[in-house]
C-alpha cells in the first residue's frame, strides 16, 4: 500500500502545472480571438490555476502575442514577441 501511494504521489508531482482546454473553451477563446483579427493553435492554450487562460503564439493581423485571457476571457495581457 505504501508504494503505491508514493506512486501516485510521484505521479502527481510529474503532472504538468497546468490542465489542457476543453473543446468548448477553444471555441469560445477561438471566436474571441477572431473578434481581435487574431488566432492561435489550441496546442499553445494551457489553462491557468485561476481558471484563466495562457496563450502562447498568436497570431493576429499585426503581428505575433502572448496574450493573457481572465476566466471571463477579457484580455489582462498582451505582449509582442
Amino acid at each position: 500500500m505504501k508504494h503505491l501511494l508514493a506512486t501516485a504521489a510521484l505521479m502527481l508531482l510529474a503532472a504538468p502545472a497546468f490542465a489542457d482546454a476543453t473543446p468548448e473553451q477553444i471555441a469560445a477563446i477561438d471566436a474571441k480571438l477572431a473578434e481581435m483579427q487574431c488566432e492561435v493553435d489550441p496546442d499553445n492554450i494551457e489553462v491557468e490555476d485561476d481558471g484563466g487562460f495562457d496563450l502562447d503564439d498568436v497570431i493576429c493581423a499585426d503581428g505575433q502575442y502572448d496574450v493573457v485571457m481572465d476566466a471571463d476571457l477579457n484580455v489582462t495581457e498582451k505582449r509582442k514577441e
